[in-house]
């Protein structure tokens, strides 16, 4: 008998109609080593521990009840917390959604890609797997990025170079967030990293909120970001207009 393969989840949700292609199952993973100022699911941040223990079948099962609402791009998108940080997880999940002929989708921070053994073997191993990666690169400039997440994105930019280099397509996904990206300079920046970028099918600007604010208060933590307001609408127009947003056509079957 086969072991099964066991993951920690925060959550699921049945009808997600914003992260990735139609009407898909999401997974919400547990654990994050980042510590985004912005984020609105700081309970999803512990690593080992939150959450609740599942076997990949018991995820499958679950999500193909819902199948019949997905239509002909809908499928399960993996979101977090941080999925890479449980690849054998993901993997499996993800090869017996693919025997089923179901869509896959990784929506990740890239943070723990690196290219040393034994996660790069395993991450290839994975990419035989997964149709699209809602790939989120929160700030361009490396100084900036450690401010407002408290990690360097080095290895994030190399991970974005190497889907690029194996064709795997992209949804590159940017949070707007005021008094820290959005400044022209940063946005130009970004979209001149992005055109070097031969897999982007859709690049998409997230505007900040707050509605995750009270989690932060619950959980006894300080929120950062307090005085700073969404940003205003010719803002968020500004930075579509500087990332190119409208010369992207959404997710192509390649």
């Amino acid at each position: 008998m086969t072991t099964p393969v066991i993951g920690r989840i925060h959550s699921t949700e049945n009808f997600g109609t914003v992260d990735g292609p139609g009407v898909r199952f999401i997974v919400f993973t547990q654990g994050c080593r980042m510590r985004c100022q912005f984020c609105h699911n700081p309970d999803t941040w512990k690593i080992g521990s939150g959450g609740h223990e599942v076997t990949t079948d018991e995820v499958l099962d679950e999500a193909i009840k819902y199948r019949s609402y997905w239509g002909e791009k809908g499928g399960i998108t993996v979101s977090g917390g941080e999925p890479l940080l449980q690849l054998e997880f993901l993997t499996d999940l993800f090869k017996k959604a693919k025997e089923k002929g179901i869509h896959t989708t990784i929506d990740t921070c890239g943070k723990p890609f690196t290219r040393e053994e034994p996660f790069f073997s395993q991450f290839q191993e994975l990419m035989n797997y997964t149709d699209l990666l809602l790939f989120d690169i929160k700030h361009i400039d490396n100084e900036q990025h450690k401010l407002l997440t408290s990690l360097g994105n080095e290895n994030i930019l190399e991970m974005a170079q190497y889907l690029s280099e194996i064709g795997k397509p992209v949804w590159i996904r940017h949070v707007l967030v005021p008094e820290r990206s959005d400044y022209d300079e940063y946005l130009i920046r970004l979209d001149e990293f992005i055109k070097t970028l031969k897999n982007v099918d859709k690049v998409e600007v997230l505007p900040y909120h707050t509605m995750g604010k009270y989690k932060w208060d619950e959980l006894g933590l300080e929120y950062p970001l307090n005085g700073i307001e969404p940003p205003k609408d010719d803002r968020i127009a500004n930075a579509k207009k500087l990332l190119h947003v409208d010369d992207y056509q959404g997710y192509t079957t390649r």
